[in-house]
């Protein structure tokens, strides 16, 4: 596994403007085994970017029904034709409602489950290690 390369996803996500056209979003989702339970999303936003980390069971499950509670929500939304994944972020600066197809989110979720199985991350942290980070701080 030490030759594990992140893996990354750009994709365009829909800002969803209501009584609006939706606008695109230069987004990537991210995922590394040094940080095996989290997804990471990275927005383009003006002249910088935006990370979001939250779980990774959390867009697995926001996939199939709605999860999630408190800053990140994750939806399916969309017919049979359009399936989409609508992913809420709020902070104390505002939210967002962003949508992203369907067969994208899943597609980078079957590659960072065929990385690392679900129930196998906690075998990658090195909680020694963590412990001594903590303590140092």
């Amino acid at each position: 596994m030490s030759n594990f390369a992140p893996i990354s996803t750009a994709l365009t996500l829909s800002l969803v403007v209501p009584g609006d056209e939706p606008l695109p979003v230069d987004a990537t989702l991210e995922y590394d085994i040094t940080d095996p339970f989290a997804i990471h999303l990275v927005i383009a936003a003006g002249e910088g970017l935006v990370r979001w980390s939250f779980a990774r069971d959390l867009l697995i499950e926001g996939v199939k029904a709605p999860a999630g509670e408190g800053d990140v929500r994750i939806v399916p939304v969309g017919g049979r034709s359009e399936r989409r994944v609508r992913i809420v972020l709020t902070s104390p600066d505002g939210a967002a409602t962003l949508e992203a197809p369907l067969a994208e989110m899943v597609e980078f979720l079957t590659a960072t489950y065929a990385a690392v199985p679900s129930g196998s991350e906690s075998d990658l942290l090195d909680v020694d290690a963590l412990v001594a980070q903590l303590l140092a701080i």
